[in-house]
């Protein structure tokens, strides 16, 4: 409820202070879960936050877990964009407003810019060929090819599946020579 309280900027913003929260302080979810939960949470429909809370929450407490986990991310902003919009008419054309939200803009771009790289930096420190090679294909598949982000997913989804069936099947197989 803190966070999602506190938090100006969407679900990516609330993200990294999710992993820092729950992973690196209170260490209640490990790094790589934290990570499938995120792109589980991007994968389905909805806002990210809600769903990357409801996965943390399932995880943490199962059903009642979920429950608290989407009541509290969801309860705190809908009081405050509730009594902002009744407000808002009368500071919407005040230039220092203004100026505000454009400088949070940049605040937020930075925090999303610090997601990517730790998601990199970790796809680096952990020495793996296919997370380097889905990054890039997915960055390449986007911004030079204009591919809708929609495929893009499914088939980082497809290829992650199969990645790892493969993976399992060639373990159990090695065991058991």
């Amino acid at each position: 409820m803190l966070l999602s309280a506190f938090t100006f900027g969407g679900g990516y913003v609330i993200v990294p202070l999710m992993q820092k929260r729950f992973v690196e302080k209170l260490h209640w979810i490990e790094h790589n879960e934290m990570l499938d939960f995120v792109a589980i949470a991007q994968s389905a429909p909805g806002p990210i936050a809600i769903n990357t809370s409801v996965l943390v929450g399932h995880r943490l407490a199962g059903l009642p877990g979920s429950l608290s986990a989407v009541l509290g991310t969801v309860f705190p902003p809908l009081v405050i964009l509730g009594v902002l919009a009744g407000v808002y008419a009368s500071f919407s054309g005040n230039p220092w407003v203004a100026a505000a939200m454009f400088g949070m803009r940049a605040g937020v771009a930075a925090v999303i810019l610090d997601v990517a790289v730790s998601l990199v930096k970790n796809i680096i420190k952990e020495k793996s060929i296919f997370s380097a090679a889905v990054l890039v294909l997915a960055f390449a598949a986007k911004f030079i090819f204009g591919v809708n982000i929609l495929l893009i997913l499914a088939a980082s989804a497809a290829a992650g599946l199969v990645f790892s069936l493969t993976r399992e099947k060639k373990k159990k197989g090695g065991g058991e020579a």
